[in-house]
């Protein structure tokens, strides 16, 4: 008896998995047919998150060619936030915890707009975090999204203009 317990102790995890399939690391993105118009804006960078919150900065840096046509989306947690369009950045609180951030080139050509990059970071409450998407054409088509500092995302944010974006209808 005391054999057969043993036995069913150990072999209960394995009881306990269930079979729900995995989800998709793109489930952090959004729709895929949510596209951004994306306009400039007046706003002025924020200094401090809101109470109880972090805030977000999303940079879209093109870098030195100059390929301003480039609509970067920028997904949290399964929702479209905006998007940045050439070098320009826009801004959104989040509450503190885990959260997953997905970039997707926006262009009608699938070879563009298959391209995906993803990150993570745990926000916390009162602090300010930058990321920064850039795409890249030269040596082989590649999008990148990742955390950089707070004095290179502070000094982006001052050189590129704020943008807003809303869901094309």
């Amino acid at each position: 008896m005391r054999v057969a317990l043993i036995i069913l102790l150990l072999a209960s995890p394995a009881f306990a998995q269930t079979s729900a399939s995995p989800v998709s690391a793109l489930s952090t993105c959004g729709p895929a047919d949510v596209n951004f118009d994306v306009k400039p804006d007046q706003a002025q960078p924020v200094l401090a998150p809101a109470s109880g919150k972090a805030l977000v900065y999303v940079i879209g840096d093109i870098g030195e060619n100059g390929y301003g046509w480039i609509t970067m989306k920028v997904g949290m947690d399964g929702s479209w936030m905006g998007a940045t369009h050439g070098n320009s950045y826009f801004s959104f609180a989040v509450a503190p915890g885990e959260h997953h951030l997905c970039s997707n080139w926006q262009e009608k050509l699938k070879m563009y707009s298959s391209l995906y990059s993803l990150a993570s970071f745990n926000a916390e409450a009162g602090k300010i975090y930058y990321f920064r998407t850039r795409a890249s054409i030269l040596g082989g088509l590649r999008l990148d999204l990742e955390a950089v500092n707070d004095d290179e995302g502070r000094y982006q944010v001052e050189s590129f203009p704020a943008v807003s974006s809303r869901p094309k209808k």
